[in-house]
């Protein structure tokens, strides 16, 4: 029986906006999906954020319907391009960089291969190599995946001690960009004050996400026309969560690192790695948080189930033991599958209807920080000061 289920009421530690204001952010990724929701929270507690990325991925995008513009200073760059990268980084003069840019369509991977590595593994040397030639840069921390592991399909949870590998090229380029990290630290950020991490989390959904090959995209661009969503693979079963859960994580993530530099804390020797994860009953079959999401839209036609035509490799099978997130950043999920099904569906349907969309996408965000918080006051001991 889940804690929820049993009436077990929780407090949830939410990021603490005094660490944040006035934190210089080089942010990048920011006008892509999960970059533009944690521009917004980051602009939101009062950060100076500077976001870099290649133009919003497609059209319709987060980016331009909730104004992220209006949150950071705004850089078209490609972070495979290692000098404008550098440059910018050093001229802003960060405290904190959040990396995000990725190639980040498994599929698309197959299709793209050196550009996908290109991307996903260079471009992670190059913002690190920004990062130890950036004095003001006190924490770094590098977005992967839950791909990252080498997925073996077994049914225990994977752990940050596990190994990485990948089979496809996307998966693959996310598990070396992890070695990528674990070198960098122990090269070059085991002695001074700075500190890097990595930071995995699975299936993200949430509004503003029109990417190619995304179950959510497919299913709400299907319903919005009163089409049957297509399901390629309706039995995978999958690690879904919204995704303020993650960014919630990567923001705790930050404040931790922050307190544990020297002369703050232990010298870290290395990189940090933390997963982060939904609850168990989270874990649900794509075919099943299909009908979810049409029931939900008050679709009532079904689904049309049709096979890989392309046979193309996808786990069936992938879960994050999130313990270490838990323990050592207080992070929990917060949100049930439903709940965070009802949010992505409100926003999507929020956006169709003509609503200001910064407004909607705050108040989602507002009202996550508002279930059943924490005060600092009740934090862990070992957590107070972050």
């Amino acid at each position: 029986m889940s804690m929820k289920a049993a009436g077990v009421n929780r407090g949830y530690i939410n990021p603490n906006p005094e660490f944040w204001r006035g934190k210089r952010v080089f942010l990048t990724g920011h006008t892509g999906f999960k970059g533009g929701w944690l521009a917004l929270w980051l602009k939101q507690m009062g950060a100076v954020v500077h976001g870099f990325s290649l133009q919003p991925p497609t059209v319709p995008n987060l980016f331009t319907l909730a104004n992220v513009e209006s949150a950071v200073s705004h850089q078209i760059g490609d972070i495979r391009d290692a000098k404008v990268l550098q440059d910018a980084v050093q001229g802003f003069k960060p405290d904190i960089i959040l990396h995000l840019a990725a190639q980040p369509i498994l599929r698309l991977s197959y299709d793209e291969p050196v550009e996908t590595y290109a991307a996903n593994v260079m471009g992670t040397v190059h913002v690190l190599e920004a990062a130890r030639h950036t004095p003001s840069a006190q924490v770094t921390l590098i977005i992967t995946t839950d791909k990252c592991y080498e997925n073996r399909e077994q049914i225990w949870p994977y752990r940050e001690s596990d190994p990485m590998g990948g089979h496809d090229p996307y998966s693959s380029s996310k598990g070396c960009a992890e070695l990528v990290v674990s070198s960098y630290g122990h090269s070059y950020f085991n002695k001074g004050q700075a500190v890097i991490a990595s930071v995995r989390a699975g299936n993200v959904i949430g509004g503003g996400d029109w990417a190619r090959d995304r179950l959510m995209t497919d299913i709400i661009a299907a319903v919005s026309r009163g089409q049957k969503p297509v399901i390629r693979n309706p039995g995978a079963l999958r690690p879904w969560q919204h995704v303020l859960e993650p960014l919630s994580g990567y923001l705790r993530a930050v404040e931790v690192l922050w307190n544990k530099r020297p002369p703050h804390g232990e010298i870290l020797g290395g990189s940090e790695a933390w997963n982060f994860g939904p609850e168990a009953e989270s874990e649900v079959c794509v075919g099943d948080v299909a009908n979810i999401v049409c029931e939900l839209w008050g679709f009532k036609d079904g689904l049309e189930l049709t096979p890989d035509a392309r046979r193309l490799h996808e786990a069936t099978l992938l879960r994050l033991d999130s313990s270490k997130a838990r323990i050592e950043l207080g992070w929990t999920p917060r949100l049930s599958l439903r709940d965070a099904l009802s949010m992505t569906v409100e926003w999507y349907k929020a956006q169709q209807g003509g609503a200001n969309m910064n407004a909607v996408t705050l108040g989602q965000i507002q009202d996550y920080l508002n279930r059943n918080t924490t005060q600092p006051s009740q934090q862990p001991r070992h957590l107070a000061s972050a």
